[in-house]
C-alpha cells in the first residue's frame, strides 16, 4: 500500500524499488515474454475490432445500470441467492462479517479477489476472530508475508522462489527447497485441511449476468471451485461493474481477458454459478450463497462523462504488463491496492485524493497502456485528468504555475528563451552542450548530458531560408504546408527544421511559418495545469488559422500527437473554438507521414552512402499517432544500412516533466534504451522527436560513445541526390 506523504518521500521508494536487482530482471523477463505470448494469442483475431465491441457493449450497461442490477438481483434471489448491495468497502465487509456471524462461520477460506482487497476484507473478519485464509498460490503467499499483491492477475510477481522456499520453511517449520514444482506441493498439501474445515468460501467474480442471475469465475488454479463447492456457505463480493446484459456479453469479454492478461487462449477454469447447488457439509443439504455487490465510488464514476469510461475495464492488468515505469518500480510503488495505469484512476475514486496525488505524477505518458487496452480506455488522459482534479482540489505547485503564466505569454516565454542564450554562457561548451550543471539546480541529472540554447532559433533563420528557396524553386508548388516547429526545435535544435525546411523545399513543397506560434501545451498538460494549456491551444490555433494550406507538419511527434488528438479535447466544450480545433487537428501530420506518405519520397531519391543505422521510435509517433513503417522505409530508401534494435518501441525515459520529476527512473529507461541501440553496431541513432534526441544524445555523450544521434529529417537531408 502506498502512504508516501509527498513526492520526495515517494522518489525515495522508487529508489528502493531500483536498489532491487531481482525485481528488475524479473520484471523485464516477463514484459518481454509477454508482449510475445499476446501477439501469438491474438495472431487471428481482429483485436481492434473486439475491443471496439467490448467498449461499446460496456458504454451501452451505463445509462442502465441500476436496471441491471434489479434485474440481477431478483434472477438471483429467484434461484436461491441472497444479494446485498454496499455503498462502501466498511459497509461490504461489515455485511459479510454478519453473514459469518449468522451462520456460525468461524473459518474461512478465499479465492483471489482485488475487489476483496480492495475492501480490505481480510482485515475486518480477523478482527471479528475469523481465521481467514487465502487459497490462490500467489494470494496465500503474500499473505503469509503480510504484503498486498504487486500486480492483479499474478499478485507475488515481485517474489524469487528463493524468497518462497524461506517462507514456506518457516510456515512448515522444515526445510523447503527453491523448486517451484515442490514449493506448488508444499502449498497443496498445507491447504487441504483448510477447504476441508472451512465453514465459508469467499470469492470475486469476472462476470455478473443480468438475465440469469449468474456470476463467472475465470482462474488458473482450481482452488476457486474448491472454495466455491466445499464451505456450506459462499460468499461473492464483486464491484456493481462487473455487470452485464447477457451471457453473450460475458463470452465476448471472456474471449480477451485470458490473451491481454497472460497471453493464454483460455485460462484453466471458467465457473459459471447460478443459484444456490446442493452441499453436503449443510444440515439441510443446501449451499447458503450471498451475492454482496460494492459501489465504493464506482457510480460517481458512472455518471462522469469523462471517467464512465473506466467501467470497460475487465481487469487484465495488461497496463502494467507493458508500462515502462511498472517495469522498474512494480506494483507496490505504482501503486496502492489496484496497479499500474488503471490503479492510478481508481485509487482517486476509492480510496481518495491523498492515496493519489503521487502515484498519478509517476506516468510517463508513454500511451502504452492506451495501446493495449481491452476496453480501449484512454487511460493516460484519465491519469493526467486526475492530476488535474487533485491540483485543483489541494493548490497547484509553485512551479509549474509560474510555468504556465510563463508559457502562456508567447512573447515572453521566447524572450526568456532567447536571454537563455547569453546566460548559459559560462557553462556551455563548443559542442552544443552544456560543460557543466549548475549541480543546485540539477544534482539528480547527471545521467545525461543537457544541450545549451542555440545562437539563432528556427523563427530567426526562416526569412532567409524563405529568400533562398525563392530564388530557386519554380511557380508551381506540389503542396502547400505550414510548419510547427514547438519550442525545443525552434530555440534548440533549428538545425532539424531547416533540414526538414530545404528537404520539402527540393520537392517543390510552398512553406510558411507563423510567428505567432509557441509550444505545443503538452508540458503543461504533463503537470496538470490543464487551464493554461488550453490557453495555449487557443494561441496555437489561431496563429495557424489564416495559413491556406494543406497540412500542418511537425518534426516532433510528442507535438503532433498533442496537437492532432488533445486540442480538439482540450476545446471541445468551448463553442467559438470547437470547429476550429476539429480543423485544425485534422491538417497536422508528423514529418516521417508528410515525407513518405504525402511525397512519396522513395530510393531513386537518395544518394545512400551504407551507414549502419537504427531507429528508436517516439512514443507518441508509434502509439499516439499509429505510424509504424514510414519512418523505417524512409530510413531504407535513403540508402541506409538499417538495423532494428531490441525493444525499439519502447519509451527512451524522457516524458518531458516526468524525467525532471523522476530522474531515477528516467536515467533507468534511457540506460536499457542505450543498451539495446549498442547492441546493433550502429553509429546513427535516428528518431522523430527532439524530446528523445535530448535524451538519447545526452546519454550517449555521458557514455562517451561516438554513436551520432539524429532526427530522420537531417539524414535524408543529407542523402538526397538531386534538387528538383
Amino acid at each position: 500500500m502506498q502512504d508516501a506523504k509527498n513526492l520526495k518521500e515517494y522518489r525515495k521508494e522508487m529508489q528502493e524499488s531500483l536498489d532491487n536487482t531481482f525485481l528488475r530482471q524479473t520484471l523485464d523477463t516477463f514484459a518481454v515474454a509477454y508482449r510475445a505470448g499476446r501477439a501469438k494469442a491474438f495472431a487471428e483475431i481482429d483485436v481492434g475490432g473486439l475491443v471496439a465491441e467490448i467498449a461499446a457493449a460496456k458504454d451501452g450497461v451505463l445509462p442502465r445500470l441500476m436496471e441491471l442490477y434489479d434485474q440481477f438481483r431478483r434472477n438471483a434471489e429467484a434461484a436461491g441467492v441472497k444479494v446485498h448491495f454496499a455503498r462502501d468497502a466498511d459497509e461490504a465487509n461489515a455485511i459479510i462479517a454478519g453473514i459469518a456471524q449468522e451462520t456460525g462461520s468461524k473459518k474461512i477460506v478465499k479465492s483471489k479477489s482485488m475487489t476483496a482487497e480492495e475492501t480490505l476484507l481480510n482485515h475486518t473478519l480477523e478482527d471479528h476472530g475469523l481465521e481467514v485464509t487465502e487459497t490462490d498460490l500467489g494470494e496465500w503467499i503474500i499473505q503469509l508475508r503480510h504484503e498486498g499483491p504487486s500486480h492483479m492477475v499474478m499478485p507475488a510477481i515481485h517474489l524469487s522462489r528463493y524468497q518462497i522456499g524461506d517462507l514456506f520453511s518457516d510456515v512448515t517449520g522444515a526445510h523447503q527447497e527453491p523448486d517451484i514444482e515442490k514449493l506448488v506441493k508444499v502449498a497443496r498439501r498445507e491447504l487441504r485441511s483448510k477447504f476441508a474445515e472451512a465453514d465459508m468460501g469467499v470469492t470475486g467474480a469476472n462476470f455478473a449476468i443480468a438475465e440469469t442471475g449468474t456470476i463467472g469465475l475465470v482462474t488458473n488454479e482450481g482452488n476457486a471451485r474448491l472454495v466455491t463447492t466445499l464451505p456450506r456457505v459462499h460468499v461473492a463480493l464483486l464491484g456493481i461493474d462487473k455487470l452485464v446484459p447477457s451471457l453473450t456479453d460475458a463470452l465476448r469479454i471472456l474471449k480477451v481477458l485470458p490473451r491481454n492478461a497472460t497471453g493464454q487462449h483460455i485460462t484453466s477454469y471458467v465457473t459459471w454459478i447460478t443459484g444456490a447447488n446442493e452441499c453436503a457439509a449443510a444440515s439441510d443439504r443446501k449451499k447458503e450463497i450471498h451475492f454482496v455487490i460494492l459501489d465504493n465510488g464506482r457510480l460517481e464514476m458512472a455518471r462522469d462523462p469523462l471517467f464512465s469510461q473506466v467501467f470497460r475495464c475487465v481487469r487484465c492488468g495488461a497496463c502494467a504488463n507493458v508500462c515502462p515505469v511498472y517495469r522498474l518500480v512494480g506494483g507496490h510503488k505504482m501503486g496502492h491496492i489496484y496497479i499500474g495505469a488503471i490503479g492510478l484512476i481508481l485509487t482517486y475514486f476509492f480510496h481518495g485524493p491523498d492515496k493519489a496525488k503521487n502515484l498519478v505524477q509517476n506516468c510517463i505518458n508513454c500511451e502504452a497502456c492506451k495501446d493495449i487496452c481491452a476496453g480501449g480506455i484512454d487511460l493516460p488522459r484519465l491519469i493526467k485528468q486526475i492530476h488535474v482534479r487533485i491540483q485543483d482540489q489541494q493548490g497547484h505547485p509553485l512551479p509549474s504555475l509560474l510555468l504556465g503564466q510563463v508559457m502562456k505569454n508567447r512573447k515572453l516565454f521566447h524572450t526568456l528563451l532567447r536571454t537563455a542564450k547569453w546566460a548559459q554562457r559560462p557553462v556551455a561548451g563548443d559542442d552544443g552542450f552544456m560543460r557543466h550543471l549548475p549541480m543546485m539546480f540539477f544534482k539528480d541529472h547527471d545521467f545525461k548530458a543537457l544541450p545549451a540554447v542555440a545562437d539563432q532559433p528556427f523563427r530567426d533563420r526562416f526569412p532567409g531560408l524563405q529568400q533562398e528557396t525563392a530564388q530557386r524553386q519554380g511557380p508551381v508548388s506540389r503542396v502547400k504546408a505550414a510548419l510547427f516547429s514547438g519550442c525545443v526545435q525552434d530555440f534548440v535544435y533549428p538545425e532539424q527544421m531547416e533540414a526538414a525546411y530545404r528537404l520539402f523545399a527540393d520537392y517543390r513543397v510552398a512553406m510558411s511559418f507563423p510567428m505567432a506560434q509557441s509550444c505545443c501545451g503538452l508540458p503543461l498538460q504533463m503537470m496538470g495545469e490543464a487551464k493554461t494549456s488550453r490557453e495555449v491551444a487557443i494561441q496555437n490555433i489561431r496563429a495557424f488559422e489564416r495559413e491556406n494550406v494543406d497540412y500542418v507538419v511537425t518534426l516532433c511527434a510528442s507535438c503532433a500527437s498533442h496537437l492532432k488528438h488533445n486540442y480538439p479535447v482540450l476545446l471541445g466544450d468551448d463553442p467559438g473554438m470547437q470547429a476550429k480545433a476539429r480543423a485544425f487537428a485534422a491538417k497536422v501530420i508528423d514529418f516521417s507521414s508528410f515525407a513518405h506518405d504525402v511525397l512519396g519520397l522513395k530510393a531513386a531519391d537518395f544518394a545512400g552512402d551504407g551507414k549502419a543505422a537504427t531507429f528508436h521510435a517516439p512514443c507518441h509517433l508509434c502509439r499516439g499517432l499509429g505510424v509504424h513503417d514510414a519512418p523505417r522505409a524512409l530510413l531504407r530508401d535513403a540508402g541506409l544500412d538499417y538495423r532494428e534494435a531490441d525493444e525499439s518501441e519502447v519509451c527512451c525515459g524522457f516524458g518531458g516533466t516526468f524525467s525532471a520529476k523522476f530522474p531515477e527512473l528516467s536515467a533507468e529507461l534511457l540506460r536499457k534504451k542505450l543498451d539495446h541501440v549498442e547492441a546493433t553496431g550502429a553509429g546513427l541513432l535516428l528518431t522523430d522527436c527532439p524530446g528523445c534526441i535530448m535524451q538519447l544524445r545526452g546519454g550517449l555523450k555521458k557514455r562517451g560513445s561516438d554513436i551520432v544521434v539524429q532526427h530522420t529529417a537531417e539524414a535524408l537531408a543529407a542523402r538526397k541526390k538531386t534538387t528538383l
